[in-house]
């Protein structure tokens, strides 16, 4: 009898001191998943939920530490069960499956007129899914081209801006004027080739995926698609302007041989400039240009990191309300520079702490209005054609160990074929 008791009673601590619900005070806990990594922007984070905290002690907000690295597979076995944070950091093009699987609170009515009127229509679209609203996009950051500031002086090559880009045709040729004597004009660290391919793809008016009016998707990897794998594939096998040896590299891996003069630029998201200031050596001088552009322009697409309230929270207008606070204007920019990242608030993205030209703030900014929704973001299935067609497919396409005629087949009938099981 005593040991059932003490079970009992075990049960009960346990239930009072669970991470998420309402506790015996009253107290509202909610569990806030943020996969925030870089040491400036987790500060920033957990500042600005101790300052909730303060000042809403109705309202608890237990931080938990997450991790970009399987986060799609993580979710989705913590909602199947039935363990999910309450408000969940992700990125948009993660969301389709779990909004069309009914795991993610639709805020069309939870969120306040103030937050939907300050970030623009372009943005939202990339968590619309249907009807609904299924998360908050509020960091976003453009592909630019990093380059050796002292290498291009001393070419004589014409220096890029937002207003008077390269084309691709032009930049394939000031890298093939860049290289030479074991040096590389460029180095594309395409270890994921997905998501740079299709989003640069953009400024070329490359679309690949097409919705019918039946609302299925197909994909067709058109001339506009094939602008920019050409191009890279070209620099590396035929101009020898682009280091083969990078290919199979993330961002973080080719920063050495930057540093070490080996590349002349490399092609990396704009946060990255965070990693250039902490570990470049004395006196390297270097810069952010705008990436290439073709008919489409300076667009762009991409994912923006978003905000979520699980289907399954309890409180879910309690969740919208610290989603509010946390994308204040004051509050959107904090997070904005603990992430070296560009804010979706027009409000915020006018602070003069975001416009300056030092680290090449004021370039990424000139981009901010060009960005749209990465081709994939609606498309059901994605996961898995990235995963299974897609880069396998760009990874030999790059190598030269299929031509585009091959990279076009796989893309679209093995593509199509994946796509098709998620759209009966």
């Amino acid at each position: 009898m005593r040991a059932r008791l003490l079970a009992l009673v075990l049960l009960l601590l346990l239930a009072g001191c669970s991470s998420g619900g309402t506790r015996d005070d009253g107290r509202i806990t909610l569990r806030f998943q943020s996969l925030a990594w870089q040491e400036e922007s987790v500060e920033a984070n957990k500042a600005l939920v101790k300052e909730w905290n303060t000042t809403h002690p109705d309202v608890r907000v237990e931080y938990v530490q997450g991790t970009w690295d399987s986060v799609h597979d993580q979710l989705l076995t913590a909602f199947e069960g039935g363990e999910a944070p309450d408000i969940i950091h992700d990125a948009s093009d993660d969301l389709a499956d779990f909004a069309y699987g009914g795991y993610l609170a639709d805020l069309t009515d939870l969120l306040p007129a103030r937050l939907k009127s300050d970030i623009p229509r372009r943005s939202w679209a990339t968590t619309t899914f249907g009807d609904g609203v299924y998360g908050v996009p509020f960091l976003q950051e453009p592909r630019v081209l990093i380059a050796n500031a002292k290498w291009l002086r001393q070419s004589g090559v014409r220096i890029p801006t937002p207003e008077r880009p390269w084309s691709w045709a032009e930049f394939r040729r000031i890298t093939e004027r860049l290289s030479g004597q074991g040096k590389y004009g460029i180095a594309w660290p395409l270890k994921e080739p997905v998501s740079a391919t299709l989003n640069l793809s953009l400024s070329a008016g490359g679309q690949l995926f097409h919705r019918g009016a039946d609302g299925k998707v197909t994909v067709r990897f058109q001339a506009a698609d094939q602008v920019v794998p050409r191009t890279i594939q070209e620099q590396v096998g035929t101009d020898r302007s682009a280091s083969p040896t990078t290919l199979g590299s993330g961002g973080s891996d080719t920063l050495p041989g930057f540093f070490g003069g080996r590349y002349a630029m490399v092609p990396l998201g704009f946060s990255y400039r965070q990693q250039i200031v902490q570990q470049a050596p004395k006196g390297f001088d270097w810069q952010v240009l705008p990436a290439p552009t073709g008919a489409g322009g300076l667009t762009q697409g991409v994912s923006p990191q978003t905000l979520s309230v699980a289907e399954d929270c309890p409180h879910q207008k309690e969740a919208a309300a610290f989603i509010d606070f946390l994308l204040r204007p004051p509050n959107m920019v904090r997070l904005a520079l603990g992430d070296w990242m560009l804010p979706t608030g027009t409000r915020a993205l006018g602070d003069p702490a975001l416009r300056t030209s030092e680290h090449g703030w004021a370039t990424g900014t000139a981009l901010a209005g060009h960005l749209r929704p990465a081709p994939a973001q609606t498309v059901r299935g994605y996961p898995e054609w990235k995963d299974k067609v897609a880069t396998p497919a760009l990874q030999e396409y790059y190598s030269g160990a299929i031509g585009l005629g091959e990279l076009r087949e796989r893309l679209e009938e093995d593509g199509n074929l994946v796509l098709a099981r998620y759209q009966r």
